[in-house]
């Protein structure tokens, strides 16, 4: 679930600037799964991205696990052009680092620590064509807005995003569904836009494989879009799948945007 949230990419400029203090609770059949913290920070010529988050609950006491994930990277006309890309996550005593660069839209380098096993018979190779022309999953979260007109507008939702994790090479495609109001308990509270999510593998998956199967066939994937206020930026609110065990729901319950100073200096939390 959380990488089909991480995928939102935008191709417009951003002239204003703004930070936005995000938390989320992540529920399973309204069973309480998870939760995490976001930060964005969006500056005249640059942005940077920062999240963390563990598990809850009964999932904490079985199999408990935490990670953090970091993007940052440059503004330039039209486009976010991410420049780095690093994810940890820790699950018992396995702990797992992937760091991806990027320039102009291809992967410069990459690795994964340890060093994962063989993919699996069956499986799509990933080639050096699959990384280019990609973004990092973090930076493809956010979705800019062209012109000075109305942030929330159908045309926001409507796009296709292709993304490289440091396996899987992946596409999503985003279509407007409707408009909603949404209301976090503490900060925004509005109208959000509704776009319909639909997960295209391409490389670095067994087409066989269970879990790529259900994505593939699921069209009732949303995500909810709201604004940065200050800036012509839109970041996930709200983010929900069918499961087998019922609603998988990512929900913001803070959603706090505050101006960045002119010219601000951006560094990685």
């Amino acid at each position: 679930m959380s990488a089909a949230l991480l995928a939102l990419l935008g191709a417009a400029p951003v002239h204003a600037q703004g930070k936005l203090d995000a938390q989320y609770a992540v529920t399973l059949g309204g069973v309480p799964l998870a939760k995490g913290a976001w930060l964005i920070e969006v500056a005249e010529d640059q942005y940077s991205l920062a999240g963390s988050g563990m598990t809850t609950g009964l999932v904490k006491a079985v199999t408990g696990g935490e990670g953090s994930v970091a993007a940052h990277g440059a503004i330039r006309g039209r486009a976010l052009n991410p420049a780095s890309y690093a994810v940890s996550i820790t699950t018992g005593k396995r702990r797992e680092d992937i760091e991806i660069s990027l320039a102009g839209g291809n992967v410069k380098d990459f690795s994964i620590t340890p060093t994962p096993p063989p993919p699996s018979p069956g499986s799509v190779p990933v080639t050096d064509a699959h990384r280019r022309g990609v973004t990092d999953p973090l930076s493809a979260a956010i979705v800019q807005v062209g012109g000075n007109g109305e942030l929330l507008t159908p045309a926001a939702c409507d796009r296709r995003v292709a993304i490289f994790d440091g396996r899987m090479r992946y596409e999503l495609e985003f279509a407007f569904k409707r408009m909603d109001q949404v209301r976090a308990e503490k900060g925004y509270r509005g109208p959000a836009l509704v776009c319909s999510v639909k997960f295209l593998p391409v490389a670095g998956h067994n087409p066989e494989r269970l879990a790529i199967k259900y994505l593939v066939k699921q069209s009732d994937m949303e995500v909810w879009l709201a604004p940065i206020s200050g800036t012509r930026v839109l970041a996930p609110f709200r983010f929900s799948m069918p499961t087998p065990l019922g609603p998988g729901i990512l929900q913001a319950t803070e959603f706090v945007a505050s101006p960045l100073p002119s010219r601000a200096s951006i560094k990685l939390q």
